[in-house]
């Protein structure tokens, strides 16, 4: 077989380009003459090491036809993914291309599918192909400041990253549903490429994402400058938006039209969740969450100002939900923001059994209790001389069971001017937050 390959490129041609069904007649016919030849007491007339010498003798053409396999595979990514200059960042692939690239990998696997030791040989070469692809993606990739602007309209780099984002879903959708169809030693290969491949199509948009929740924040924070103090029916009657709920609301309205429109499938499209539909969601989540934490933290908290701070609520509700995600589908963070709504308006007498308390996490009620506590009971963040945004960074990186030892701190120290002065009687306030804070501390100490 050697000296054919050799020797003449036409047969040389035809046998790599054939293979499969060269593969296919050398095993049929060895399993033909081991069943034609079976006789009770005889030796076989193929033993298993002259069948593994049939196979053997064809391995050249097996060689060539996965160089094959690999070169064509490749070619088409690197004209698709041109790597030859810097300009050539700015080129994005079409849909038809990538859909192109998706066909020619699923045909590659169709012609070696019933062949299970050569369909894994096939695979490994695809496995190289697309991480290749991966790391062509990955240069067109813009990481630049254009692509983390969030204020102005959405800019050359950032429309070419949500196009790979979009290329790169699609190309592992399509294949991780034909990687399903594959036995599980199959499917296995292509796992960690596409992996890869998601990497770099999240990669694309994260930063993004993070500069937008960045700037919502950055609006969630400008509450501590606001005067929730406030005594008298006038502050209690205006039904005008805090300015930073107003900010808030605009940037919302501005990422939906600029960016999240150009990125969410529409409703009639696929109903699996797509990267950017993950994104959106968690960044939804975690603005109620920062907005429930920083308005706990809100102290003095009058009664005018809890009516402005129950329209807030209902503001930053509808915001989310009309230009991010349906807030009703967010869950946990959606039920403690309906939940603290009321709870800033109960006697602090009747927080105590109120089932509202189970849709708020421990330290966001004992947050909320320092504003209803006399002055010398300090939260955390006053005992420690921070920001609003520090003391945010730092519960970031903590657990309740952490955040409630560093409010017990300040319960300590407020029980000690209260014994320095002689006084006997504590502020309820300072009763309920030992309550709560023990029945946290038990349920850690019990996992």
């Amino acid at each position: 077989m050697k000296s054919v390959y050799t020797a003449s490129s036409f047969v040389k041609e035809i046998f790599t380009h054939g293979y499969p069904k060269l593969f296919t007649m050398v095993e049929n016919l060895i399993d033909r003459v081991s069943r034609d030849t079976e006789v009770k007491g005889v030796l076989p007339a193929i033993s298993s090491e002259g069948k593994d010498q049939m196979v053997a003798a064809i391995d050249i053409f097996q060689t060539a036809y996965l160089a094959q396999c690999l070169s064509r595979l490749s070619d088409y990514v690197n004209n698709v993914f041109p790597m030859a200059s810097i300009s050539s960042r700015g080129i994005i692939p079409s849909k038809d291309q990538i859909s192109k690239i998706v066909l020619r990998i699923q045909e590659e696997i169709e012609v070696v599918k019933l062949h299970g030791h050569l369909m894994l040989l096939v695979l490994h070469e695809i496995r190289k192909v697309l991480m290749l692809l991966a790391e062509r993606a990955e240069y067109q990739v813009s990481t630049g400041s254009e692509s983390k602007q969030v204020t102005g309209s959405a800019t050359a780099a950032q429309i070419k990253n949500f196009a790979l984002c979009q290329h790169l879903q699609e190309i592992h959708t399509r294949l991780s549903a034909t990687a399903s169809s594959l036995p599980a030693v199959a499917a296995d290969v292509l796992s960690s490429p596409l992996s890869v491949i998601y990497g770099v199509a999240c990669e694309s948009v994260t930063t993004l994402f993070q500069a937008m929740l960045e700037r919502l924040e950055s609006c969630i924070l400008q509450m501590h400058t606001q005067d929730f103090s406030g005594h008298g029916m006038d502050a209690g009657m205006d039904n005008n938006a805090s300015a930073y709920m107003d900010e808030l609301q605009k940037s919302t309205i501005h990422f939906r039209n600029e960016f999240l429109s150009k990125l969410l499938p529409s409703s009639s499209a696929s109903r699996s969740e797509t990267i950017c539909t993950q994104l959106v969601r968690r960044m939804a989540s975690r603005v109620l969450i920062f907005f429930i934490r920083h308005a706990a933290l809100v102290r003095p908290l009058s009664e005018s100002g809890k009516l402005r701070m129950a329209r807030d609520m209902a503001e930053l509700e509808l915001a989310v939900g009309q230009n991010l995600f349906p807030v009703e589908q967010l869950g946990a963070p959606y039920r403690a923001l309906r939940a603290f709504r009321p709870v800033i308006f109960l006697e602090t007498s009747q927080l105590a059994g109120s089932p509202l308390l189970q849709d708020l996490p421990p330290s966001i009620i004992l947050h909320h209790l320092y504003s209803r506590g006399p002055d010398e009971l300090q939260s955390p963040m006053q005992r420690n001389k921070l920001t609003p945004l520090q003391y945010s960074l730092w519960l970031d990186s903590q657990g309740e069971d952490q955040i409630w030892k560093g409010i017990k701190a300040t319960l300590d120290d407020y029980e000690m001017k209260v014994r320095a002065r002689g006084d006997k009687e504590y502020s309820p306030v300072y009763l309920l937050m030992l309550q709560i804070g023990s029945s946290l501390a038990d349920s850690a100490s019990s996992q």
